[in-house]
């Protein structure tokens, strides 16, 4: 690393549930670092303006930044149902023009235009819906909303509901990433890597102990986040993981919705073999 060693290593992590237990005990095992978190856009850009040495990034945000990275094989994924991404339609699907799009988002907002394209040749105009904002004062015929309320928001108001790691699985028969821990030129290193992973691999043994913790914030019960974390998220990025990032990529760029298809080999994730 070329960072004094007077400064502190700046490490952004996503804001949401689903972060819980990649982050767990991760500033005993980095006590060098300053842990602050955020929503997942927000860290991509505090990592391009190098406010952040190491974020917790959308993975579309690799093709705007091949210089970034992947510093763990620790991320933020799904093989199925995520429950934290959903698109909500006031209409049918093949007839939506406007789609309001979680400003929380990057990687999300992608996936459902791909899906909407490649399922009913559907490309809508977008729309911003800002944090905080309920999604009631948005009129657009669909909605995404991430995180949290994603997984508060009642369905009952709209037409269908999608989960959009669930349509996305089924449709491409692979798992779906959605943030990757990276880094900028020079900063990753084996230390950082280790404890990212060891963090990933203590919170995932741990999931009871964090369910209870979380739970009460979001007036769920900890059953359904414990059930949260162990079955509608994967947080491990190997091989099937890596195939689904390339054809979302392709597909994705085929569209004209990222400027590059990224190359994420399987030696860049330090995998443990």
């Amino acid at each position: 690393m070329n960072e004094s060693p007077s400064k502190k290593l700046r490490i952004g992590a996503v804001s949401y549930l689903n972060t819980k237990p990649l982050v767990y005990r991760l500033e005993t095992l980095l006590p060098e670092a300053e842990l602050v978190f955020d929503l997942p856009s927000r860290l991509a850009s505090a990592l391009a303006d190098e406010e952040l040495d190491v974020a917790l990034v959308p993975v579309v945000e690799l093709a705007a930044h091949p210089e970034w990275e992947i510093v763990s094989n620790a991320c933020i994924g799904c093989r199925g149902p995520v429950l934290s991404v959903k698109l909500f339609f006031r209409t049918d699907p093949q007839s939506v023009r406007t789609l309001a799009l979680d400003e929380g988002s990057r990687t999300s907002a992608v996936l459902a235009q791909v899906l909407l394209d490649e399922l009913f040749g559907v490309r809508p105009q977008l729309m911003t819906l800002p944090a905080g904002c309920d999604p009631e004062q948005s009129d657009a015929d669909a909605v995404l909303m991430i995180g949290d309320r994603a997984m508060q928001s009642d369905p009952s108001a709209y037409t269908e509901v999608w989960d959009l790691g669930d349509r996305w699985c089924r449709w491409a028969e692979l798992p779906f990433v959605f943030a990757v821990w990276a880094a900028r030129p020079k900063i990753g290193c084996q230390t950082i890597s280790n404890a990212l992973a060891t963090a990933r691999d203590e919170g995932c043994q741990h999931l009871t102990e964090i369910a209870q913790q979380q739970a009460a914030e979001l007036g769920l019960s900890p059953d359904v986040v414990e059930e949260y974390f162990g079955r509608n998220l994967y947080f491990h990025l190997g091989e099937p993981q890596l195939q689904g990032c390339e054809l979302f990529f392709e597909r994705a760029f085929a569209q004209g919705l990222i400027p590059t298809i990224p190359r994420v080999t399987i030696d860049d994730c330090f995998i443990e073999h």
